[in-house]
C-alpha cells in the first residue's frame, strides 16, 4: 500500500485527489489547518470515525510551520507528496500580498525543505507534486505551453511563480523527483463560492427559487480554459507514477468567456441572466488576465492523459448541484428556519 501525503486536502482538488487515491488503494494523509469552526465539509463523506481504521488521516498543520511539516514527513513517511494548500484566490492576493506570499512561496520552499531532508533521512526515493498555476503566465498571449514565458499579473501569480522555480531548482540541485503541473481552471460543483464559476451558478440555483434577485460580476469579458478538477487531479498522479519528473501543462485547450460560461449556464438553469446581472468594479483586479487557453500536449503524448468532461457537461454539473443545494434552502426557509447563503439553518 502506498501512503500519499496531501496539502490542502480540504479544499476542492484535495478532496477529489483523496478520493482518487483511496480509489486506488492508498493510505491518504491530509494536512488541515486548525479553524474555530469545521472546514473539511468537501471531505465528510470520505471521513471515517477515528476509533474505527480508516485509510484517510488527518493532521492538523500549516505550511507557515516548517518544524510541523518536518515532524508529519517524519511520522507519516509518504510515497508521495501533493502539494495543493494556499491562499489560491487572486482577487484576495492583491490585499493580502505578503500573506499569500508566505504561504505560496514560502510555504512550498518550507515543504520542499522537509522533503529534501526526508529523502535524505530515510534513503527512500519519495516523489513530489507542486501545484502550480496558469495565472502565472499572466499577461503571455496564448496558447501557453511550458516555454511560454512567465507573465505574473497578481500577487498570487508572482507566488505561484517563485513556488516552481523552488520546485524546479529542487529538482535540479538536489536530484530529487519534483514534478510541477501547470493547471488551467478547473471547476466543479465542490469550487468555492467565491471563485466566479461556482458565484455565478450559485446565484442562479438561488435566482430560479426565488431566493435573491442581483448577480454582481466584474469584467464578463476575460477568457479562461475550464476543465473538471477530477480530470486534473488524474493528471497529478500520472505526473507522479512518469519515469522521470518533468513540468507539465494541464489543460483542455478551449477557452471561453465569463459571459460564455453565463450563457450556458443560464440555459440549464432557465434563467436570462441580462435580468440580473450587474456591474460592480470592486470585482475587477488592479492588473487583469484577458486570456489563458493551454497547449497540454506534452502530457498527452508522455502521460496518455486527455480531459473526459466537456466544458457543458462541467457547468451542468454544476448549476445541477447548486438548483439542489437552493432548493433545500428553500425548504428549510418554509419550515421556519433561517439560511446563511452558506448553508448554516438557525432557529
Amino acid at each position: 500500500m502506498k501512503t500519499a501525503l496531501i496539502s490542502g486536502i480540504t479544499g476542492q482538488d484535495g478532496s477529489y485527489l483523496a478520493e482518487f487515491l483511496l480509489a486506488n488503494g492508498y493510505a491518504v494523509h491530509g494536512i488541515v489547518r486548525r479553524t474555530s469552526s469545521f472546514n473539511t465539509d468537501r471531505i465528510d463523506h470520505l471521513y471515517a470515525d477515528p476509533h474505527v481504521p480508516s485509510r484517510l488521516h488527518l493532521h492538523y498543520g500549516d505550511l507557515a510551520s516548517a518544524a510541523r511539516l518536518r515532524h508529519l514527513m517524519e511520522v507519516i513517511q509518504p510515497d508521495e507528496i501533493y502539494n495543493l494548500g494556499a491562499q489560491s484566490h487572486v482577487r484576495v492576493s492583491f490585499d493580502e500580498a505578503e500573506y499569500t506570499a508566505d504561504v505560496v512561496a514560502t510555504g512550498t520552499l518550507r515543504l520542499l525543505e522537509a522533503f529534501r531532508d526526508y529523502s535524505k533521512q530515510s534513503g527512500s526515493q519519495p516523489r513530489f507534486y507542486q501545484a502550480s498555476s496558469s495565472e502565472m503566465f499572466g499577461a503571455s498571449p496564448p496558447p501557453q505551453t511550458e516555454n511560454t514565458p512567465f507573465y505574473p499579473r497578481s500577487p498570487y501569480a508572482c507566488s505561484k511563480v517563485a513556488a516552481h522555480w523552488y520546485s524546479v531548482n529542487f529538482r535540479e540541485a538536489y536530484n530529487l523527483f519534483v514534478s510541477s503541473g501547470i493547471l488551467f481552471n478547473h471547476e466543479s460543483p465542490r469550487r468555492g463560492e467565491t471563485f466566479v464559476t461556482r458565484k455565478i451558478t450559485r446565484a442562479l440555483g438561488r435566482i430560479r427559487m426565488g431566493l435573491q434577485d442581483k448577480l454582481y460580476l466584474g469584467n464578463l469579458d476575460s477568457r479562461r480554459d475550464w476543465g473538471h478538477a477530477a480530470d486534473f487531479v488524474r493528471a497529478m498522479w500520472m505526473m507522479l507514477q512518469h519515469s522521470v519528473p518533468e513540468t507539465f501543462v494541464v489543460a483542455t485547450g478551449e477557452s471561453y468567456s465569463v459571459r460564455e460560461f453565463l450563457d450556458v449556464a443560464s440555459e440549464y438553469a432557465e434563467v436570462d441572466w441580462r435580468k440580473h446581472v450587474e456591474f460592480d468594479a470592486r470585482y475587477l483586479r488592479p492588473t487583469e488576465v484577458d486570456s489563458l487557453c493551454g497547449d497540454s500536449s506534452k502530457a498527452r503524448q508522455l502521460l496518455g492523459w486527455k480531459p473526459e468532461i466537456g466544458f457543458r457537461d462541467l457547468v451542468k454539473s454544476m448549476v445541477d448541484g447548486d438548483i439542489e443545494l437552493a432548493r433545500q434552502e428553500l425548504t428549510l426557509a418554509g419550515a421556519g428556519h433561517t439560511v446563511s447563503r452558506r448553508g448554516g439553518v438557525y432557529g
